[in-house]
């Protein structure tokens, strides 16, 4: 089962046209950003950003193509335009990105043009949606309250790329359905020697709240042009896998580079030497579950059977869920028995796919719940994926027809 992502764009912020296509900067010079649309030169550069004059203050950094480019804010002038000054100079080409790492941002969280790539997106039943620029909760409850509008089963990734975001990280893990660690802007906008340990830091979060986590950006980048990665590059790869992350995303690589189909394969054969050899997060030792949570009785069924699994050394771990909880939970325990999720929701058999080893099948039977777990057997035995005498932990619920949180554990030997 493959799931289908839609990244809405967002508020990027961008220089317009550039006359002959790019012009020159240099330490020093004065330049003035407008949001008139004028053809850019040394004088004035139209900005897509008509509040930029009101967010920005004096000595704020701006900075242009991913940091190459390096303004400060040296004026803001009467008509609304912005006098700044070079302080690292390079070619300036049109529609080149802006970011703004001294700047909170007042513009919306979906532009017009993200409100129209949702319809579609809802429209076409899309898995996931990511919102990208994330910076505060009520980001993320202005895109659910839409998908709501429509009875979308859409769920939402927030892309952290914004150090806004960072001030919020625990609020808006909570609030999203999963998370993507955006490296791009972050890496823009943050000291770069504070990103690795921030990706670390997002993926424990993410885990305990039993967060799918999509390490992003750059991952293998030297691929969009060679046909073998760097050997840091392999290493990032490794690292976020060993990190804890639920998947590994490319960009440019796939979109652009030369060999597509190469670089997913070298990506594969990475995790599978890793995970095969060299994995051993276990959230158990970390973070039991909390009394003080709403879902803690289902917590701690999860909790004890991937426990348990361990234990008696399991050749299976089967879970059934309806809004996915329970299998984003087992899988966020990072359980050695492969994980097997049955539900009768069909938009979930996909989007259960971005967990970290979770093996989704299409199941709608109700009857009573033993008949249910030996016809789940049943049904993997069909399909090799197990075999008589293999030992299998069973969560469930109980009674069948109220469809309560997981609240049944069984161990099974299968005949």
């Amino acid at each position: 089962n493959i799931a289908i992502l839609g990244d809405l764009q967002g508020p990027k912020l961008r220089v317009g046209d550039i006359e002959g296509g790019e012009i020159v900067i240099h330490p020093g010079e004065i330049l003035t950003f407008t949001n008139e649309k004028v053809i850019g030169n040394k004088e004035r550069i139209y900005v897509s950003y008509p509040d930029l004059h009101e967010d920005v203050t004096v000595g704020n950094t701006i900075l242009i193509n991913d940091g190459k480019l390096e303004v400060k804010v040296k004026r803001i002038l009467k008509n609304k335009d912005v006098q700044v000054v070079v302080t690292m100079g390079g070619i300036l080409s049109s529609k080149k990105g802006i970011n703004l790492p001294d700047t909170k941002i007042s513009l919306p969280a979906l532009t017009k043009k993200d409100l129209a790539d949702l319809d579609f997106i809802i429209e076409q039943e899309l898995d996931w949606v990511a919102l990208s620029f994330v910076r505060k909760v009520k980001d993320l409850k202005i895109l659910r309250d839409k998908l709501d509008k429509k009875k979308s089963m859409t769920k939402i990734i927030a892309k952290i790329e914004k150090p806004e975001a960072l001030e919020n990280l625990r609020d808006i893990i909570v609030e999203s359905d999963a998370v993507m660690i955006a490296r791009g802007d972050l890496g823009v906008e943050l000291p770069v020697e504070k990103i690795p340990l921030l990706q670390k830091q997002i993926i424990r979060m993410c885990l305990h709240r039993a967060k799918p986590v999509i390490v992003a950006t750059q991952m293998m980048e030297s691929m969009i042009e060679f046909n073998k990665p760097n050997r840091s590059e392999i290493t990032d790869v490794a690292n976020a896998v060993i990190e804890g992350a639920d998947a590994v995303m490319l960009s440019g690589e796939t979109a652009t580079g030369a060999h597509p189909t190469l670089v997913v394969e070298t990506m594969r054969k990475i995790i599978l030497e890793v995970e095969k050899s060299g994995y051993h997060y276990n959230r158990e030792d970390e973070l039991a579950p909390q009394p003080h949570s709403p879902s803690f009785l289902s917590d701690a069924i999860c909790y004890n059977a991937c426990k348990l699994a361990k234990d008696v050394n399991a050749d299976a771990l089967i879970g059934m869920t309806e809004s996915g909880y329970t299998g984003f939970m087992l899988s966020s325990y990072r359980p050695k028995a492969p994980l097997y999720i049955f539900t009768k929701e069909r938009t979930l058999v996909n989007q259960l796919s971005l967990s970290w080893g979770v093996r989704a099948f299409y199941y709608d039977e109700e009857e009573s719940l033993d008949d249910i777990i030996f016809d789940q057997i049943d049904i993997l035995k069909e399909r090799e994926f197990l075999k008589t005498g293999n030992i299998v932990i069973n969560t469930g619920s109980t009674p069948v027809p109220l469809h309560l949180p997981t609240n049944v554990l069984k161990i099974t030997t299968v005949e």
